[in-house]
């Protein structure tokens, strides 16, 4: 049977491993044993031995490449097979808590290093779910009762709520009480249920969905607060040296990932903004917009445009989904050139927005993809979506002042492929215009 070990790093049985593992120096020594588990893995590419973890500590670091790398074109799952295998299991618990370690001790609170460490665990709690086939149900029930989210209060569960990695409306309340157990619902809610079958309304309004959900989230916010403990203790306490060590890899391969040379998605780079470029929708936004267009045109239209065209020109093309922190680690981008232009030009309408509606500059945080606050900080990323600018149909429907469509309009769908075309141009016609000099 599988352990809850290879979903579960919280539970005891996982602390009395790594209580008993001894010293930190040997994280990153060659380990044959499970060298051997992961090259048996059924369906593991061998081809590429740099692709294979030899040591725990190279195991850490997989679990944050594994992430990084399935969000890209072309990204074979082969490739990290062993991660799905349950044999690694007392292997990958050391290796979470030296990841979420490293993490603590070498990168600040809301960083993208963190946030992808606590990604990447919710993400492999939930691909482990998909494989485990006929102990899954097992499995679910007891890592709930581990993590001790059985008929648990939903206020209890506030902090996974107002960080929205669960949705209170996913939930079934039952006078304050979460109701995950299906003999709880149906005790319940039975006699309340007249036209179908009580048990098959548990399996579509609960059912095993939920409970994983349940489970990937809880984990992840465990996650979260347990990185924060650890950046709390460095502050008094010097980190060993290779848990440094391992933080400085994990800075490694989250650049090297995530770097625009050579890669699936090299045309994704950021660069300066060419206002020369611009749609003639997001030159009358910029201008200044009456009252009733205002909102729509500065929250919306702006907001997105002005971002993307900025960070990430290319996301259509490259289909690779990103965060801002993806592209402006630091926000000094978004606080220092995208956030003025957008103030700005909301300065510019009549009447200035933000008099008579502070409440958009909420609005404009919230869809930079960091939830309603006033200004983006690293720790509210993922609180909402980066929102990509609305198509030229909707613009054409909700704006249709601002729609005054030139030729390269009528080829166009949307405001960010004409400045991508427009830039391309330019550009062009600038190469030849030097070529004839």
């Amino acid at each position: 049977m599988v352990s809850s070990l290879f979903i579960n790093p919280f539970s005891e049985d996982a602390r009395e491993i790594v209580r008993n593992y001894g010293s930190p120096d040997t994280i990153f020594e060659a380990s044959s044993v499970l060298l051997d588990t992961v090259k048996r893995t059924r369906g593991q590419n061998l081809d590429d031995n740099s692709l294979l973890p030899g040591s725990i500590g190279d195991l850490a670091i997989k679990r944050v490449e594994w992430y990084l790398q399935r969000q890209r074109r072309g990204f074979d799952h082969g490739d990290y097979a062993y991660l799905m295998n349950p044999g690694i299991k007392e292997y990958d618990v050391i290796a979470f808590y030296v990841l979420a370690q490293a993490a603590g001790a070498g990168f600040r609170r809301g960083s993208r290093e963190v946030r992808l460490v606590v990604e990447s665990t919710g993400a492999l709690v939930e691909d482990r779910f998909r494989v485990l086939g006929s102990e899954r149900d097992e499995i679910i029930e007891e890592v709930l009762i581990e993590l001790g989210s059985e008929g648990t209060s939903w206020m209890e569960l506030s902090e996974l709520i107002g960080s929205g990695k669960l949705r209170l409306t996913d939930l079934i309340l039952h006078r304050g009480r979460v109701v995950i157990d299906e003999d709880e619902f149906l005790m319940t809610f039975q006699d309340l249920i007249t036209d179908r079958d009580p048990r098959s309304l548990y399996a579509a309004l609960v059912g095993l969905e939920l409970k994983e959900t349940m489970i990937s989230r809880i984990i992840m916010q465990r996650t979260e607060d347990y990185i924060a403990r650890v950046s709390e203790m460095s502050s008094t306490v010097e980190p060993h040296p290779i848990i440094l060590e391992t933080a400085e890899r994990i800075r490694e391969t989250v650049n090297e990932v995530t770097s625009f040379r050579g890669g699936p998605v090299k045309s994704a780079g950021p660069g300066k903004l060419v206002p020369d470029a611009f749609p003639p929708c997001i030159r009358g936004t910029l201008d200044g917009v009456k009252s009733g267009n205002r909102n729509d045109a500065i929250v919306l239209l702006l907001t997105s445009f002005i971002s993307y065209a900025r960070l990430y020109p290319s996301v259509f093309r490259d289909r690779t989904p990103l965060k801002v922190s993806d592209l402006d680690p630091d926000l000094r981008v978004i606080r220092e050139e995208i956030l003025p232009i957008i103030y700005e030009a909301a300065e510019r309408c009549e009447p200035p927005l933000f008099e008579d509606d502070p409440q958009e500059k909420l609005n404009i945080t919230a869809k930079l993809g960091f939830g309603v606050h006033d200004e983006p900080e690293p720790e509210h990323e993922g609180e909402s979506k980066w929102y990509t600018p609305m198509s030229c149909e909707k613009i054409k429907i909700h704006l249709p002042d601002l729609c005054r469509p030139d030729d390269l309009c009528r080829r166009i769908t949307n405001p960010l492929t004409y400045y991508n075309r427009k830039r391309w141009e330019l550009h062009r016609g600038k190469s030849e215009q030097e070529g004839e000099d």
